[in-house]
């Protein structure tokens, strides 16, 4: 198969799989979403889910947030870990947003790139997610699948987002970067990876993937 019919089996497959496509952290608008993905830095989307009801109680706008001291954001989030950073960066946003946003959440890359604790990624899930701007946020599931699937050398995650988007139909970013992520979890994960259940691997995978695959099952 070609690259290009290695990627429309990708797009097909995944259309087949997930024709719905469920958004994995429970948010209402792009404020409580920026936060949540801010959260989910190095945890699980689970453990956020678990952890926002609380915060956005006591706040799920920035003028309630900024209230709060950084101590008691630090107190509801530290379930989520690295609760330090995240709390000072989550009550220094939510004070910029209202001293030069008018309180909103802004609508452009450079401006959410310029927020604190706020990176690429982050701002990509808000893009995409919040104000349906294309752009391929690229998390481990995506970064390890690219590379299973021979459709990026895996080096970085910039690199990794730069082959997604040559590779991808631009009007299909904002759904394939969530289809593939749910793909991850379910049939393609780092541990307890069961090749037989991983269709797209098993058809277009890396070479060397497969065969060390393989390998680590017969030792």
């Amino acid at each position: 198969m070609s690259k290009k019919e290695n990627v429309d089996f990708v797009i097909s497959t995944l259309q087949d799989l997930y024709p719905e496509i469920p958004i994995p952290l429970n948010h209402q608008d792009p404020y409580t979403l920026l936060i949540a993905v801010l959260l989910s830095a190095q945890s699980t989307d689970v453990r956020v889910n678990q952890i926002t009801p609380l915060l956005f109680e006591k706040a799920d706008n920035p003028y309630d947030m900024v209230k709060l001291s950084v101590e008691d954001i630090r107190d509801i989030i530290k379930p989520v870990g690295l609760s330090p950073m995240k709390s000072k960066g989550i009550h220094g946003l939510s004070k910029i947003l209202i001293e030069q946003h008018g309180g909103q959440v802004p609508k452009s890359f450079e401006a959410l790139e310029a927020l604190p604790a706020v990176g690429h990624k982050t701002a990509s899930v808000v893009m995409s997610q919040a104000f349906g701007v294309p752009a391929f946020p690229v998390d481990t599931h995506i970064h390890r699948l690219m590379y299973r699937w021979n459709l990026s050398n895996g080096k970085n995650v910039v690199q990794t987002e730069k082959d997604a988007k040559r590779l991808f139909p631009k009007e299909l970013w904002n759904d394939l970067h969530l289809q593939i992520i749910w793909y991850g979890r379910e049939y393609s994960p780092a541990r307890g990876w069961d090749l037989e259940k991983d269709i797209i691997t098993k058809t277009i995978g890396r070479k060397s993937v497969i065969e060390d695959y393989y390998k680590s099952k017969k030792s």
